[in-house]
């Protein structure tokens, strides 16, 4: 007659005691897990070279400055066709601008948030004219220089950068900023020949609209 509330409480040990395990294991399981993915989640961005450093804040600088000119251009631009080449400029650099500041973001590299001082006095010289002195200007200054000097960089730092990502982002900006240059030299010679009814000459610039890959200026 007393066997049985023995067995009851044998019963109820045995219950406790799988419960107890089973939450052990699932505590253990969750801590384990945790430590294996803490490790993945908190791993910081490989130290760049500086180099490619360099790259990364000079590419958003090239699209920060072209951005900039170009909605200058779009407010003040006489020329139609000016305007057009402003348009393109401020779509396709903000979108690089987008694409470099992704980059950087993934190797932990701050970009600057405003442009040089070079770069700001030449939008404050370009704010101080209008008119036909505004187009000629701004397709000289931001259309060929600017753009010939981003290539520049582009094509001679190229054997420096080490990053791979950074590289490929390098290359993929370099075709289109050939392509800026190349338009705006044949703008500005369309332009010069409807200003003075003879074909307009590009003056000491050695990048021509034939599709070769400009070269520098000689000093």
């Amino acid at each position: 007659m007393h066997k049985r509330p023995r067995i009851h409480s044998a019963l109820a040990l045995s219950i406790a005691g799988l419960l107890f395990t089973a939450g052990a294991v699932q505590a253990q399981t969750a801590q384990t897990a945790a430590q294996g993915t803490a490790p993945a989640a908190a791993k910081a961005p490989a130290k760049l070279d500086r180099a490619d450093r360099t790259a990364l804040t000079d590419m958003a600088q090239a699209n920060m400055a072209e951005i900039a000119t170009g909605k200058l251009a779009l407010s003040k631009a006489a020329n139609p066709e000016i305007k057009a080449y402003a348009q393109r400029m401020v779509d396709e650099h903000t979108k690089a601008l987008a694409e470099v500041q992704a980059l950087a973001q993934a190797k932990g590299v701050e970009l600057p948030k405003e442009l040089t001082v070079k770069h700001k006095a030449k939008g404050t010289m370009l704010e101080a004219l209008s008119g036909d002195i505004f187009d000629r200007t701004y397709m000289k200054q931001s259309g060929r220089r600017d753009h010939r000097t981003t290539h520049e960089k582009l094509r001679d730092g190229m054997d420096k950068i080490k990053d791979p990502d950074i590289k490929a982002l390098a290359m993929k900006m370099r075709p289109v900023v050939e392509q800026h240059l190349l338009a705006a030299d044949e703008l500005i010679a369309r332009t010069a020949r409807n200003a003075t009814g003879t074909a307009g000459t590009p003056g000491n610039d050695t990048s021509t609209a034939t599709g070769k890959e400009p070269t520098p200026m000689k000093k």
